[in-house]
């Protein structure tokens, strides 16, 4: 199979004019090679030399500056024999072909040079063990000696070797084979597949680091259900992630059943990702029922409940983004909010919608209402449809309703326009009681529209809940310059 017309990016044309000059061969491997015959975008190009890679590199770069570009900075790890730099958009790598051999009971490969198919057998998966001639002789040549051309063309994830030796050298590939599977919709091969089952539990030997990489990854696949589907088949999901499987199986008394959860989350982790919901709010859809099974009970009346599971799973949200390495910053603060609030949109789209109700809503959510609402929508999953459509008619009201608010920009107008410490500082009071019910009364006269959020209106409303508190409003000289007098 011949692909050079393919091969159409400008780098891949200085590529080859290098090669001829150097008389090196040189080839586009892995990644690339298998998204360019599935016809998906990639900017990561991966190049094999057969001699030094961060030599041919430096050449590389040197022919784009003589052709008038500025020529790109080349990142260099010694250590690995590894360079890469940035042109036109795309990041390229360049290595020398290798052979790995590893010793028995070690993780840690002894490299050699190699030849391309000692560097192609090294590969994890044979869709990823393709290379494409970039040297003048046989330019755009596919090389596959592990028929990965054929897997592909099956929508299978191969491992070319013997999987058990290739998941024991770096068990990382378990988790890979299944976020390629997930993010092609592929099939992973039945004798891969019972490999990965066998060898399970050697990801306990990986850094969270390692493992959450790729269940991001899965995670931003367009149907993340597909990919978490096999992890838990392949015994891998409960090893790093038991939380989840505590949220499946469904358990019956007198009669009175509740839904799967498990099943139930994966159905909104989708809807939230076939509306392009990014990487945090798919792991909100992910954690917004994760506390259904601490929260569960039994009421011989209504039934089973889940009382106070959003606030109970926002409490385990820090916790499990520490297990998972993930950053404990204002992505983590989204998706405890988002956790915590989820089930307002249906608390509200279940009832007469009110400018009230909206308006709390507005407050609450602030500048992630969008996020919460398609939260909110995702989590309708009632397989009752006269209840799905009351619910979807009822959210369109509430949309119509946030979008008035933000026309008018009154979404920002809601903040208060007095601080907590505006008002202790004026009493001469620390935090206490009081001043939370200040503040309280204050919000919900501002979003009933008993007042307007003004600061005059503010310290009207403040002096008249104090006095009924039995604080004292201090003398003219000390008052605040900013209270409104």
């Amino acid at each position: 199979m011949n692909l050079k017309e393919k091969l159409n990016a400008p780098v891949f044309g200085i590529i080859r004019k290098t090669a001829g000059e150097t008389h090196e061969e040189v080839y586009v491997v892995g990644g690339y090679v298998r998204d360019l015959l599935l016809r998906r975008p990639s900017s990561d190009i991966d190049c094999v030399v057969l001699g030094n890679g961060v030599d041919f590199a430096r050449k590389v770069c040197a022919e784009i500056a003589s052709q008038g570009g500025e020529a790109p900075h080349l990142a260099v790890f010694e250590q690995f024999g590894t360079c890469k730099f940035e042109y036109d958009g795309m990041e390229i790598e360049f290595v020398g072909a290798r052979k790995e051999t590893y010793t028995p009971g070690s993780r840690k490969p002894q490299v050699s040079e190699g030849t391309l198919q000692d560097d192609q057998h090294r590969r994890d998966f044979s869709i990823n063990a393709m290379a494409l001639s970039l040297s003048d002789r046989n330019f755009g040549e596919l090389l596959d000696p592990f028929r990965g051309l054929e897997d592909l063309e099956a929508h299978s994830v191969r491992s070319h070797r013997d999987p058990d030796q290739s998941f024991e050298e770096d068990p990382l590939r378990m988790l890979r084979a299944v976020r390629f599977a997930s993010q092609l919709y592929f099939d992973i091969e039945p004798d891969t597949f019972e490999a990965i089952m066998r060898n399970a539990a050697q990801i306990k030997t990986l850094s969270a680091e390692r493992i959450t990489e790729e269940f991001n990854k899965i995670l931003l696949s367009p149907q993340p259900s597909y990919g978490l589907r096999l992890l838990d088949a392949a015994g891998l999901l409960g090893l790093f992630f038991p939380e989840m499987l505590a949220l499946k199986g469904v358990e019956t008394i007198k009669g009175k059943s509740h839904k799967d959860n498990f099943e139930h989350t994966l159905e909104v982790l989708d809807h939230v990702a076939y509306a392009h919901g990014d990487l945090w709010l798919r792991w909100a859809a992910l954690l917004h029922d994760i506390a259904k099974p601490r929260t569960k009970r039994f009421d011989a009346v209504r039934g089973w409940t889940f009382h106070s599971h959003e606030f109970v799973g926002g409490k385990m949200v820090p916790d499990i983004f520490r297990r998972f390495k993930l950053p404990l910053d204002e992505h983590m603060r989204f998706v405890r909010k988002m956790v915590e609030l989820h089930l307002r949109p249906i608390i509200l789209a279940e009832d007469i919608v009110t400018d009230s109700a909206v308006r709390r809503l507005a407050f609450e959510a602030g500048e992630d209402i969008d996020a919460l609402m398609t939260l909110g929508r995702a989590d309708i999953t009632s397989k009752n449809r006269e209840k799905v459509a009351r619910y979807k008619n009822n959210f369109v009201i509430v949309e119509n309703k946030l979008r008035e608010l933000a026309e008018k920009d009154y979404i920002r107008n809601l903040q208060p326009v007095v601080s907590g410490t505006d008002i202790m500082e004026h009493y001469g009071l620390p935090p206490c009681k009081e001043i939370g019910v200040i503040k309280t009364r204050v919000k919900d006269a501002v979003l009933n529209g008993d007042i307007a959020n003004t600061v005059e209106e503010n310290w009207a409303l403040i002096r008249e809940v104090a006095k009924e508190l039995g604080l004292k409003e201090p003398a003219p000289e000390k008052r605040r310059k900013d209270d409104g007098r």
